[in-house]
């Protein structure tokens, strides 16, 4: 079982290091983003559509580093954090919506798209109100 144990341990950095690798991509390609898009004619403008392209951006970094957290927490604790993965969730639902054209999307997924919003927001009240949340 030892064996096992040592396994994890080594994918748990590797998967570390990787989502390390892929956050800092990721930020230097928002930041890449952005200065051409201020720099580009006519200049120091960044249009609508650009700008929920960018906040798409930036949500996903920040998950990004959620998952960091969740991986860090695991290698620490071994445990899964039930409380930063229903904020990892909500975060990424948050940037669904943001980036989402509502002209052009089927009614549908938008009460999908509502649905989950509830149920998650729901778990984590009710995560919260068990006490299982600490929030500072």
């Amino acid at each position: 079982m030892k064996i096992f144990d040592q396994i994890e341990k080594y994918i748990s950095y590797a998967l570390l290091g990787l989502m390390a690798l892929i956050v800092a991509s990721a930020t230097l390609e928002v930041a890449y983003v952005i200065i051409t898009k201020i720099f580009r004619p006519p200049g120091y403008f960044i249009g609508v559509e650009d700008l929920f392209d960018l906040f798409g951006l930036f949500l996903m970094v920040l998950i990004g580093l959620e998952l960091m957290t969740c991986i860090r927490m695991y290698v620490k604790d071994h445990t899964i954090h039930a409380e930063l993965m229903m904020l990892v969730a909500i975060t990424a639902i948050t940037r669904k919506i943001v980036i989402i054209d509502a002209k052009h999307i089927d009614p549908m997924i938008m009460f999908g798209i509502g649905f989950v919003i509830i149920s998650l927001t729901a778990g984590y009240y009710l995560m919260r109100k068990a006490g299982r949340i600490n929030v500072d």
